[in-house]
């Protein structure tokens, strides 16, 4: 892993703004069956462009990389998913988003986080508040979480629920809260690597915890006079 800070990204690409803040970018798609990796193109659903923006507004300047999974739609495979990680990893990234979340567990893209971790990089992926397990977020190491409404800019709270184990700021925009508070506390932790390099995923998870605005799951229940 490269000894700089480099924040990488998994996602639908960015704005052509955005692109001339990334060190290095590529595209995995699928084509006839079988995996390609090429140019990233504009990004076509918005999606990565928000999760971008919510990042570097936590993260402030950092080294930044972008893999491209998504195109027009909002679907991925786990193959694409876990070739962006492996080049990720390979480009020397010490953070990865992964403000999405796959239904099933395939072993590609377990072995590809699991080989990551082994690696030293942290991984924070988007798990909903509610509803099964996604992946990769259910994997045995990864940073898991999900939106928190009673979260403002620069805050989050440890939920460590079966769930998630933290939630973040989302902002307004109809947006999914959990790829948006992913990205958010993504970029707490870069800020966090920039400023106190060297930490490691159990030290981070420790400070998150200990500096959280909130302890807890947000209680819903019926209120009473």
């Amino acid at each position: 892993m490269a000894t700089e800070l480099r924040v990488g990204v998994i996602d639908s690409g960015c704005s052509p703004e955005q692109a001339g803040d990334l060190l290095d970018a590529r595209r995995f798609w699928l084509e006839g069956g079988q995996l390609r990796d090429g140019e990233m193109h504009a990004d076509q659903l918005g999606h990565g462009s928000a999760v971008l923006a919510s990042l570097q507004r936590e993260a402030g300047p950092v080294r930044l990389l972008m893999a491209q999974v998504f195109s027009a739609q909002p679907s991925t495979s786990a193959l694409q998913v876990a070739a962006a990680l492996l080049w990720l990893v390979e480009a020397g990234a010490t953070l990865v988003n992964l403000s999405l979340g796959l239904q099933q567990d395939r072993p590609v893209l377990h072995q590809a986080c699991a080989e990551a971790l082994a690696a030293g990089v942290l991984l924070c992926a988007a798990s909903p508040a509610q509803g099964g397990p996604v992946y990769p977020a259910s994997y045995p190491g990864v940073i898991r979480v999900t939106g928190d409404a009673r979260c403002a800019p620069g805050q989050w709270s440890w939920l460590g629920t079966q769930q998630a184990d933290f939630g973040s700021y989302v902002g307004a925009g109809g947006r999914a809260g959990a790829s948006l508070g992913c990205a958010a506390l993504s970029g707490r932790v870069a800020a966090l690597l920039r400023d106190e390099p060297g930490r490691d995923r159990q030290q981070v998870h420790d400070w998150l915890r200990e500096h959280a605005a909130f302890k807890g799951p947000e209680r819903r229940g019926p209120r009473h006079a």
